[in-house]
Formats: structure tokens, C-alpha cells, sequence
């Protein structure tokens, strides 16, 4: 895509910059608004986001954080201008998910790279995610192209350098999406909202970003089997994947990966 096509686009806005020569030029940088998660009429959480996909946002925020069992929880999302330049996301879901989110209620101040701020508990961090059957393989004659859907999916990084991106790939090896965000935890609920609306369950997670706890913690609770990860992974990230029974790979680049749990899930098989 050119640089001409960005202009006016969600997400990308163009900025005027002086290099170290006193000379200027235009340069384009990440957009990143706040995103106000309403559910039935209750506002749940803030988080910085890149005003782009924000239905598929929402889905994947709430499944993944356990607010509802299943996308049929969902009624209706409706996306509305908010303060300022931010926006609000507006979800009817059942009653069930309201009462149980009531519950749980948690008021936090989402900020690029952290998922927990304000957690009430310990325990609201670490939920219990019951442990992943194990249906899904993937060939790795297809890691090469796991990776490069990643790059091809990044069009604002290109430009920009500010954002993590999320693909899902299927077992043949085809990108069925991917979503891009300021924010890897985003860029993954907005990804696993995708999924969940596309209906496309078949296949490996490929991350732009390193492998936390709560990375891991998302992809198993919306049933997710296999995780590459182009960074490192965390202790805690590794100990979470062992007990969901998720294949967690990390430190991935051409030729090479450090894979962290459950193996046998790529093929040629690994013991």
C-alpha cells in the first residue's frame, strides 16, 4: 500500500518532524485513542487503543477475560463516538454475563502493555481456564509462512513502527486475518474477536510480540491450541501453557523457535 493511501485512514495520522540537520519532512505516527467498554448500560473498563476494528475488539475482550461463555452471549455491539477523540463500544449481552460481571466488577485504566491495572484481586488475574482438548496440529512445512503473515499484515507498522499484530493462520498454511493494534494485548482481542465472528477455529496463533502470562491466558480461554510468539515468553507465561495444555513456541524467526510445551501438536511430530 502507498503512503498516500494512509491519509485519513483510522489508526495513522501524519506528523511533520525535524531531524538532527534541522531538516523537515512528513512521517506518519500510530493513532491511539481511548475505548470505553459499556456493557448494558454499565461502562466496565477504559483501554488505549487504535481506533480500527473495534467490534472484533470488543468480542475478543470479552470472551477472552471471561465476561461471556460464547459469542451467542453477545446480542449487539454498537460503536459511538465518545469524549474528545475517543469512542465507546456499547454491548447488550445476556443476563447471565451482566450478573456475573457485576460480580467480578473491576474499574481499570487500560494503558499500552498492561491488562491488569486496577484488578481487585489475585485471583481475578490468575482464573482458572479449564485445559484445552488436543484436536489441532499444525505442519510446520507452514512456520515460514506464519511468520510472514505477520509482516504482511502490518501495514501501520511499516509506516509508523508503533504497532504488535495478531494472525491466525490456517493449517494449510493460508492467513485467514490478522489485526494490528498500539497494543498487543488489543491486537489479540481483536484477532480473537475475528475468530470468534468468522467462525474459523482450525489452525495456529502467530504473535508479533513476546509470550505474558496473560497473552497465553487470553488464547487458551477462547480455545486457542497453539501460540508462536516472535519474542520471549515469561515464566509464568510457560507455567499457564503447561497447565492449559496449549503449545507455546517463542523466540520464533526463520529456522529456528524455542518450543515451550506440548510438542506433538507440530508436525512432524516432536516428542
Amino acid at each position: 500500500m502507498r503512503e498516500a493511501e494512509f491519509s485519513g485512514r483510522p489508526g495513522i495520522e501524519e506528523v511533520t518532524v525535524t531531524d538532527l540537520k534541522g531538516c523537515s519532512r512528513a512521517d506518519y505516527v500510530i493513532d491511539e485513542v481511548p475505548a470505553a467498554l459499556v456493557y448494558n448500560g454499565v461502562s466496565h473498563t477504559v483501554m488505549m487503543v487504535t481506533p480500527r476494528d473495534l467490534e472484533d475488539f470488543a468480542c475478543g475482550f470479552s470472551l477472552a477475560e471471561g465476561i461471556v461463555k460464547e459469542l451467542s452471549d453477545i446480542y449487539d455491539i454498537e460503536v459511538k463516538p465518545g469524549c474528545g477523540r475517543g469512542y465507546e463500544v456499547h454491548l447488550t449481552v445476556s443476563s447471565e454475563s451482566f450478573w456475573k460481571l457485576k460480580e467480578h466488577r473491576r474499574t481499570m485504566a487500560g494503558r499500552t502493555g498492561c491488562g491488569i491495572c486496577g484488578t481487585e484481586s489475585l485471583d481475578a488475574v490468575m482464573r482458572p481456564i479449564e485445559p484445552l482438548a488436543f484436536t489441532q496440529t499444525f505442519d510446520l512445512k507452514h512456520y515460514e509462512a506464519g511468520l510472514a503473515a505477520i509482516a504482511a499484515t502490518e501495514e501501520l507498522r511499516r509506516l509508523t513502527g508503533g504497532t504488535h499484530a495478531a494472525v491466525w493462520v490456517r493449517p494449510d498454511g493460508t492467513t485467514a486475518f490478522g489485526r494490528e493494534d498500539v497494543g498487543r494485548h488489543v491486537a489479540l482481542d481483536k484477532l480473537l474477536g475475528c475468530r470468534a465472528r468468522s467462525g474459523q477455529h482450525e489452525g495456529a496463533l502467530f504473535v508479533s510480540s513476546r509470550a505474558s502470562y496473560e497473552m497465553v491466558q487470553k488464547a487458551a480461554a477462547c480455545g486457542v491450541e497453539i501460540l508462536f510468539a516472535v519474542s520471549a515468553p515469561t515464566r509464568l507465561a510457560i507455567d499457564v501453557a503447561e497447565r492449559c495444555n496449549l503449545t507455546l513456541a517463542a523466540f520464533c524467526r526463520s529456522g529456528r523457535a524455542n518450543i515451550y510445551t506440548h510438542p506433538q501438536r507440530l508436525l512432524p511430530e516432536l516428542s
